[in-house]
């Protein structure tokens, strides 16, 4: 992408600013897992939110997953990933629905689970942890170590017909195609 995905632009916001303030819709409870404070980071002044910063940078996915669940208070939560401009939090909500005795419920999406829109016990932190020290860089190994739901497409358009909530920007084209989508593009 050339620059950090959270800080592009959607509707006059960062992405990230955004993502959050679709989830505060829902959650009472939001956590931000980011890099380390360095000059170039960037900043991050969203009201009533937890900001928890990375030790280490380019930790991965993983490690930042499980920084995230130890710092929630909530016995349940919904993570997902910064480069998600069209998140829908009613999606979320869902997602967090379907959980039940489950540890985990994950989507899968093209036939790839979406660790990262996904909703997490929090005593999963401590299966991630086990990943980490087992060397496993892998975040979808999650889905192995507890016991996890996996959501089929199927029944994730029923409250998202046209999957957009799961749509992510790695490169400018996709930035381009969810402005387009969002309606805020040509």
């Amino acid at each position: 992408m050339g620059r950090p995905k959270a800080a592009l632009d959607f509707a006059g916001v960062p992405i990230l600013t955004r993502i959050v303030s679709e989830l505060k819709r829902r959650f009472a409870e939001v956590v931000v897992v980011a890099a380390p404070e360095s000059e170039d980071s960037l900043q991050i002044d969203i009201p009533a939110i937890k900001v928890v910063r990375d030790e280490t940078v380019y930790q991965g996915p993983l490690d930042a997953l499980r920084r995230g669940l130890e710092a929630v208070t909530n016995e349940i939560a919904f993570a997902c990933s910064c480069d998600l401009p069209l998140l829908d939090s009613d999606v979320a909500a869902a997602i967090v629905a379907m959980l039940g005795d489950f540890d985990a419920a994950i989507p899968i999406v093209g036939e790839k689970l979406q660790p990262l829109h996904a909703a997490y016990r929090k005593r999963c932190a401590s299966a991630l942890a086990a990943l980490a020290i087992r060397g496993e860089p892998r975040l979808i190994a999650i889905a192995d170590a507890v016991n996890t739901r996996r959501i089929s497409e199927r029944d994730l358009k029923t409250i998202d017909p046209q999957l957009r909530s799961f749509f992510n920007v790695n490169t400018l084209d996709d930035y381009q195609r969810a402005l387009k989508i969002a309606g805020l593009a040509r």
